[in-house]
């Protein structure tokens, strides 16, 4: 992996920390804006680095809001990752508005369902207006901005790490 490659993980990494910063309020006190430079940059820079991201972003999120890191939030980082390299390949094919949909209905709806398991569903179902406002506002800004930044990034910045 060359340098440049390197320090643009390192900035979406650092952008995903600053989202994990800006809390949306809820029970939860890890629901962030932590996917959305994860999003962003599954397209820009690529869906394995965008993946990376997802699960870094989210493990710095739970960090941040004083969460036990423990194998609960090993998990949902996996989850995020995966959830972020779909989105990354159903764009790829076209499909944005359905990259978006399946990320919020993913992010909101399934990727919670271990919490039924390890806590209550009581729990799962406090969780559920908080994560779909959240996955939404994270993925509406991400596929308003990657237009806007897909132009630049392959002509400026991608396109010289070749």
């Amino acid at each position: 992996m060359s340098t440049r490659k390197l320090s643009l993980l390192a900035l979406f990494i650092a952008l995903s920390v600053i989202g994990a910063s800006i809390k949306i309020p809820a029970i939860v006190g890890s629901i962030a804006l932590d996917a959305f430079p994860a999003l962003l940059a599954s397209v820009l820079l690529g869906k394995y680095q965008g993946a990376i991201i997802a699960g870094f972003g989210h493990v710095v999120s739970a960090f941040l809001a004083g969460m036990m890191l423990g194998p609960m939030h090993l998990i949902i980082a996996l989850e995020m990752a995966i959830m972020v390299w779909c989105f990354s390949v159903i764009y790829q094919t076209g499909k944005k508005k359905f990259a978006g949909l399946f990320f919020i209905l993913s992010n909101s709806f399934l990727a919670p369902l271990p919490m039924i398991f390890l806590f209550s569903e009581e729990f799962y179902y406090a969780l559920l207006p908080p994560l779909f406002i959240g996955a939404t506002f994270n993925t509406v800004l991400a596929l308003v901005l990657i237009p806007r930044f897909k132009t630049i990034f392959s002509r400026r910045i991608v396109g010289n790490l070749k």
